[in-house]
Formats: C-alpha cells, structure tokens, sequence
C-alpha cells in the first residue's frame, strides 16, 4: 500500500486554521474541546456528558464494529458491547480544526490511536498442563493481546446561535462523525511475540489494509459485523468521499449522501 495516498494536495481550500481573531480562536478551541470528549468521556462510560458533546438532532457516527448509527443508537449498542466485554479505549494524539467563520462550520480533525484489548482461547493450552489437556489454569488456557490502530477522526461540527444579542448563546456540537483508518497492529500484552494469535493471510485480507488486524479481531472474537468500506490510506473513492464532504461541509453544502448516512436518518442542514 502507497503511504499517505498521493503526492498531490488533498485539501485544496486552506480554511482558518491558525492564529486569526480572539473570535476564531476560540471557536476552534470549542470545536477542539468537542473531539477530545470522544475518548475522555466515552472511554469512562460518561454517557451523558458523552451525549453532551453532539447535536440534538440527526447526529450520526461511524465506527468499524457498529456501521453506521445516530449518535443514541450508537451509544446504547456501546453499552451492550461493552457489557458483553468490549474493552476499547482510545489515546489522544493532537487535535486541529478547520473553520469557516462565514457558515459557522468547522471540521475537527483528531489523531487518534484506537486500542482494543481480547482475551481469547490459546491453542496451545491443551498441551501446557500435560497430558490429555487436563488443563485447569484459567490464565494459562487464554492469550491477551491488544490491537492497536492509528486513525484520523474527522468531526462535522456546526455552530448554533440562540437568542438575541447581547443575550444570546452560541453552541458548538457535533453533527458527524467519521474516521480515516490508516494502520493498525498486534500487540502481545506479557511482551513476547509468540503470545498473539497467528491470523492468516487469507483472513487479513477480507479487511482493508488499515484496520485489517483491528476487523477481524472485532468480527472474529467480538462477534460484530465489521464495515469493509471505511477510508483508509488508499486512494479510493472512501478515501476521496471523506475528503471531500470535508470541504462541503464548510461551504454548508449538503454531506450525508457523501457520507453513506441513510436519508430518512440524517438530518441535513
């Protein structure tokens, strides 16, 4: 796979994104404040702060395990995942925004180092205790191991203006969200390389490159019916329709087809 996807420019338009006005820059730190609530309160099942961070209506969001879901949706199938033993966190990388001050629009762009930890069967556990895999070590029966995948979270934010001035308020919350996938790995927990799970090339390969080894963990030992189109690195019209709502976005343009969000659930603006 080519690494970062093409020599040529991906975001033609340079929105305001550094320094500018009092104004705007706290407008970005708002919208920064949004994306960072993404794995500071999901991460400690702080679901109402959580909900907080999203628009009232027709908020959307895509992950590899749950498909695409309004934010309610997504937030009680997170529940039940993890109460039926998900174990996924996420680490902060640094955060930047694009803004159009003109369309009270901006676009959170997150990196993001998802981590997912599973503790699955050992193969080789019947042959540990000896013979006839009288086996009776818990511990000694599973291996835990950790993927860990490198994404871009891009966040669709919008603006709000209630009231009047002098009195009035203005709100930023997230109406989207969506995610370049770009690379994960196999991490052994205990440190050694012969604890994680050997997975086959032919099975890596129904996944794309970029969250392959995060997919069929996910599908394989979580159960869930992993999304195979999400944007990667690859130069591909995933790749090209994510960056492209982008700038659509800021102009006020019409995104959730771009998106793939289903029409009769987005709520377009």
């Amino acid at each position: 796979m080519v690494y970062n996807i093409t020599d040529q420019e991906t975001q033609p338009t340079v929105w305001n994104h550094l320094n500018g006005s009092s104004d705007e820059i706290l407008d970005r730190y708002c919208v920064s404040e949004l994306c960072k609530g993404w794995p500071v309160y999901r991460d400690a099942s702080e679901w109402r702060n959580f909900r907080d961070l999203f628009a009232d209506k027709g908020a959307f969001v895509f992950t590899t395990w749950s498909g695409g879901l309004p934010i309610d949706d997504f937030i009680d199938v997170s529940k039940k995942g993890r109460a039926a033993g998900d174990f996924i966190m996420h680490r902060e990388n640094g955060t930047l925004v694009d803004l159009n001050p003109v369309t009270n629009r901006a676009v959170g762009k997150m990196k993001v180092t998802i981590t997912q930890r599973f503790t699955v069967p050992n193969p080789s556990s019947s042959n540990i205790n000896g013979i006839n895999g009288d086996n009776t070590n818990t511990e000694a029966n599973t291996t835990t191991f950790d993927v860990e995948c490198d994404c871009r979270f891009i966040f669709f934010c919008k603006k709000t203006i209630s009231g009047s001035a002098p009195d009035h308020r203005a709100e930023w919350k997230i109406q989207y969200n969506k995610n370049f996938y770009e690379k994960d790995r196999l991490v052994p927990v205990d440190g050694r390389g012969d604890s994680i799970p050997l997975f086959s090339q032919r099975e890596l390969e129904k996944f794309p490159e970029g969250y392959r080894y995060l997919g069929l963990a996910q599908e394989k030992y979580g159960g869930h019916a992993v999304l195979r189109n999400l944007p990667t690195m690859r130069d591909d019209e995933a790749f090209r329709g994510l960056t492209r709502a982008m700038e659509m976005w800021l102009r006020a343009e019409r995104v959730g087809e771009v998106l793939g969000i289903p029409g009769e659930l987005g709520v377009e603006f």
